[in-house]
C-alpha cells in the first residue's frame, strides 16, 4: 500500500489533487482511497488531504501517520506544520518551491528519505494562466510513486478533466500541457 499525505492552504486544490489521484488510480484497477481531514478549514488555512492506494482491498479507515509520501503544495507551511511527522525512513517529500536545491535540502536536513522539488506555481501559471499548483503536483506524485505509467496516468486524467470542465476545453488543455510538462519536472535533490 502507498500512503500519501498532502499538505496545502485551503484553495489551493490539494483535496481535489487527492482525490484526482484516487480516481486516477482506479481507473487502473487499483482500490483507493482519497479524503480530506475536515474541520475549520476556510481559504488560506492549512488543510490536509490523504490518499492511499493498494492492489488489494484496504480495509483502515483513518488519517494517515505513517506516509510513504508526502507532497507539500505551500512550502510556508513548513515550519508551522510538521510536514514530515511520521515520514517513513525511506519515505519521500516533494515539495512545490522555487528555491534553490541547497536551500531545500536544508529545509528537510532530517529526512533521510528522497526529497524532490518543483516548482509547480510556474508550471501552472504557463499552463494555465495563474498559480494553480496542484495539477502539476499530481503528475509528479504520479511519476515518483509509479503507481502508473506515464501514458495511462495522461489518459486517465484527461478524461478526468473532461467530464469535470467539459464546457471549458482551455482549462482541460492547460491542465494536460501542467501535467505533460510536470511530468518530468520533479528534481531530486
Amino acid at each position: 500500500m502507498i500512503e500519501i499525505r498532502w499538505h496545502g492552504r485551503g484553495g489551493q486544490g490539494a483535496k481535489t489533487a487527492a482525490l484526482l489521484l484516487a480516481d486516477a488510480a482506479f481507473a487502473t484497477g487499483l482500490y483507493v482511497q482519497g479524503f480530506p481531514e475536515y474541520g475549520p478549514e476556510r481559504m488560506g488555512a492549512p488543510i490536509t488531504a490523504y490518499n492511499r492506494l493498494d492492489s488489494k482491498p484496504i480495509r483502515v479507515h483513518s488519517n494517515i501517520y505513517s506516509p510513504d509520501i508526502v507532497v507539500i503544495v505551500d512550502e510556508s507551511l513548513i515550519g508551522p506544520v510538521d510536514v514530515t511527522a511520521g515520514l517513513k525512513s525511506t519515505g519521500s517529500v516533494i515539495v512545490n518551491t522555487d528555491r534553490p536545491p541547497a536551500a531545500v535540502r536544508e529545509m528537510f536536513a532530517g529526512c533521510t528519505g528522497a526529497v524532490y522539488a518543483i516548482d509547480a506555481n510556474e508550471i501552472s501559471t504557463r499552463a494555465l494562466g495563474r498559480a494553480l499548483p496542484n495539477t502539476p503536483l499530481l503528475a509528479a506524485v504520479a511519476r515518483l510513486s509509479g503507481i502508473m505509467p506515464e501514458d495511462e496516468f495522461i489518459r486517465n486524467m484527461r478524461d478526468s478533466f473532461m467530464h469535470k470542465f467539459s464546457s471549458k476545453p482551455e482549462v482541460i488543455e492547460g491542465n494536460m500541457n501542467a501535467i505533460k510538462e510536470a511530468w518530468k519536472g520533479a528534481v531530486l535533490l
